[in-house]
């Protein structure tokens, strides 16, 4: 994105510490946008902070699982910016293994993690949209969602997420509310999954880049130049979709389906 181009915007994203949510921030801030972001590590939301200086961010300590968590989080950003006018779900994850070991405890909380969460940031923010006199919001879901991969309560939670994006956006079309999903390909965010695979068993990470035409995964910018494309002005006309950034990635994993 431009500079300038999301001049005044006032967003809020969960997740925003590290990862593609700094990423999001980061962009975000450079094309001139006031932000918000919340995680549940202190001490990242300082490192953030210092890192992109200015007074445009404003962070808040949050867990979005607990009860309050993501109202919370709105009414801080909103108290701190003076409205808002976007947010984007970001915070996300995945608890438990295979269908046999998975437990009910693992799939409420991936589920609420990934939909819940969503579902409570668009449905609290949404007053505040409305007074702006509309807004929009973006879900970023994954791979995952539509290309089937282990684990089921993850791929099961980010098909949701896709889902709860086309209901929401019919619902909110009437106060100018645009609401889509980004699903990102395997990304290569250093010190995580896939860095760690290409480090530490080389052979297991080229079937993984064999799954992808063009042999290299996403990054973390190109994904969050995606989230801020659907919210900016240029997009005005699309709602209710899901945006795959996966270079054709053929499935979620070096296994395929």
């Amino acid at each position: 994105m431009t500079d300038s181009v999301l001049a005044g915007l006032r967003l809020a994203v969960t997740g925003g510490s590290r990862g593609l949510g700094a990423e999001i921030v980061r962009l975000a801030l450079a094309g001139g946008a006031k932000v918000s972001t919340c995680a549940r590590g202190k001490s990242q939301l300082e490192t953030l902070h210092r890192d992109v200086g200015g007074t445009s961010i404003h962070t808040h300590l949050a867990d979005v699982t607990a009860p309050g968590g993501v109202e919370g989080f709105v009414q801080a950003a909103v108290d701190a910016m003076g409205g808002l006018d976007a947010v984007v779900a970001c915070a996300g994850g995945s608890r438990g293994g295979g269908i046999e070991e998975a437990d009910p405890a693992d799939w409420a909380w991936t589920l609420d993690m990934n939909v819940g969460h969503a579902a409570r940031l668009i449905g609290s923010a949404a007053p505040y949209m409305r007074e702006a006199g509309g807004g929009s919001a973006v879900v970023v879901s994954s791979i995952s969602g539509w290309k089937p991969g282990r684990p089921a309560q993850y791929g099961a939670a980010k098909a949701a997420q896709i889902s709860l994006v086309a209901s929401t956006a019919r619902e909110l079309a009437a106060d100018g509310i645009r609401v889509n999903a980004v699903s990102p390909g395997s990304m290569l965010i250093p010190g995580r999954r896939w860095d760690r695979l290409r480090q530490e068993d080389p052979v297991e990470f080229a079937r993984l880049l064999a799954l992808v035409p063009g042999g290299r995964l996403v990054t973390p910018r190109e994904v969050a130049e995606a989230v801020l494309f659907l919210l900016s002005p240029a997009a005005s006309g699309i709602s209710g979709v899901n945006l795959p950034v996966d270079r054709a990635q053929g499935a979620p994993g070096p296994d395929g389906y």
